[in-house]
């Protein structure tokens, strides 16, 4: 899963996408999730596929979308682990097109307020990693 986020080159200002389920790409998490405060594991899917995957669905071009390597989370539900990352659209002005298009939009952490406690947790350590 992915958090996908936007920082302004100019001003600094930071903006998360936020898609119909929530802010996690593409799909909701689990409704029962809850975060894991363990280390990431070891073994991991290669983020590069689902960078080109997220590029695709969000019809950006190869390159659109790069990987913050200092965030690392996970969450678990029923025994399952569910890795999530961070990546940054690489453009100048994020992608307000190809949001509304899926349905989705840029917001301010401030507008996530009401979000589920999971997420809000999730969008606080991309904030920092972000932001520092």
């Amino acid at each position: 899963r992915l958090i996908l986020a936007h920082k302004q080159s100019t001003s600094g200002r930071l903006r998360f996408l936020r898609l119909a389920h929530g802010v996690v790409a593409f799909g909701p998490l689990p409704a029962r999730a809850e975060l894991l405060a363990d280390a990431p594991a070891t073994l991991a899917h290669h983020p590069a596929a689902y960078l080109r995957a997220a590029e695709d669905r969000l019809g950006l071009p190869a390159g659109g979308l790069a990987l913050e390597t200092d965030f690392r989370a996970a969450v678990r539900c029923a025994g399952e682990r569910i890795e999530v990352r961070l990546a940054s659209f690489t453009s100048t002005d994020p992608p307000f097109a190809q949001a509304r298009a899926l349905g989705g939009e840029f917001i301010a952490i401030t507008e996530a307020s009401g979000a589920p406690p999971l997420e809000m947790e999730l969008l606080r350590l991309a904030y920092t990693v972000m932001l520092g």
